[in-house]
């Protein structure tokens, strides 16, 4: 299906909704290794911009979701998060009605954004061990259409996050832990998680 900027916002109110419902657990999760911010700060920001959600085209949708997340959040998740939107966007361009392969090409700037800026890669216990997987379960079933890849995605984004449990934290807040971060589920590929299940949720037909 294509993404046009109801699409874009229908994925932008369903992670806004998820966020808040999971607010209080992300927040758990991060004062186990973090600041025990991540779901406060991320609910904020999700709020300022459910206030100025906007835009004719996905991109413009996207590029005011990034840069409201950039100006209004505290801590990594703002910069982060705000990053991989504005990125996304930028990918986007100005087309009105963005294909299956060009979306899942803007989710892959919006990776690349956030792994640039944070300097992690998949295995570092970040919201990339998320995002790695969620973007090569989606890539790899487009053929089917993006309502049947997305819901991929969003199986492979959870198993991501849940993978992250045993790991030990080599980027961010959690990596001054050391050995302590193991056995905790990281705060960001948990969120990332949720990103990706409200894609599905935007996208299921």
């Amino acid at each position: 299906m294509p993404v046009d900027a109801a699409v874009a916002r229908a994925w932008v109110l369903a992670f806004a909704d998820r966020v808040t419902a999971a607010k209080a657990e992300l927040t758990a999760l991060d004062s186990a290794i973090g600041d025990a911010d991540h779901g406060a700060n991320l609910d904020r920001g999700m709020a300022a911009v459910l206030g100025k959600l906007a835009g004719d085209t996905p991109g413009d949708v996207l590029k005011g979701v990034g840069r409201t997340l950039i100006s209004t959040v505290g801590g990594a998740s703002g910069p982060l998060y705000g990053t991989a939107f504005r990125d996304a966007a930028k990918a986007l361009g100005d087309t009105a009605e963005a294909s299956d392969a060009e979306f899942a090409a803007a989710l892959r700037a919006g990776y690349d954004g956030v792994r640039r800026l944070g300097g992690a890669a998949e295995g570092d216990k970040t919201m990339l061990d998320a995002w790695a997987p969620a973007l090569t379960a989606l890539e790899g079933a487009l053929d089917g259409g993006l309502a049947a890849a997305a819901a991929r995605a969003a199986a492979a984004a959870e198993e991501g996050a849940a993978a992250t449990v045993p790991m030990q934290a080599r980027k961010g807040r959690a990596s001054y832990l050391g050995p302590r971060s193991v056995g905790h589920r990281d705060p960001g590929a948990t969120s990332t998680a949720l990103l990706f299940a409200a894609l599905a949720e935007a996208v299921r037909t």
